[in-house]
């Protein structure tokens, strides 16, 4: 599997949200919460690898084998878990990734998580262009791949939601 270059933002990637998230949307069934754009393409203005992440927000797991096979039919591979309830799924066209898909249920953490530090990116100037530059160094200085790109983020990411102000949720 190729990995995608960092471009500019594009606007279209919300047009490949909307049209994926059409395509799976009945693999979830009467579970399904929301569908949320997640991840750098969902942020206006932020450089990214043209891969759509999607977070899909379910009121349990249950009926994994279904959903499973309903995503294959749409071009999604089940991945290995990322964390306990936190599901993985991708999809590569041509040999490159073009969507990822989480799904968690309702109060899993990662969701919060998701959704906030894509939030903060959307109203904070200065925190997406930190990010960004970021980004771009550890694109540029990457010798390992995926891996070693995305373990150069985690610090980042960690810290800023880390400040993340209690809200009594």
């Amino acid at each position: 599997m190729l990995t995608s270059k960092i471009t500019a933002f594009d606007p279209a990637w919300s047009k490949k949200f909307e049209k994926e998230r059409n395509l799976i949307s009945d693999a979830f069934g009467d579970r399904l919460v929301a569908i949320y754009h997640v991840g750098s393409t969902a942020v206006p203005g932020l450089a990214a690898k043209p891969e759509i992440d999607m977070l899909v927000e379910v009121s349990n797991l249950h009926r994994t084998p279904e959903a499973d096979r309903f995503m294959r039919s749409c071009g999604h591979i089940r991945g290995n878990d990322l964390s306990p309830e936190h599901h993985y799924y991708r999809k590569d066209v041509a040999g490159v990734r073009t969507h990822k898909v989480h799904v968690c249920p309702i109060g899993h953490l990662e969701l919060s998580r998701m959704l906030y530090f894509r939030d903060l990116l959307r109203q904070d100037v200065d925190l997406r262009e930190q990010y960004q530059r970021l980004k771009l160094k550890l694109e540029a200085e990457n010798t390992a791949g995926m891996s070693e790109y995305l373990a150069g983020k985690s610090p980042f990411i960690d810290a800023v939601l880390s400040a993340k102000p209690d809200t009594g949720e």
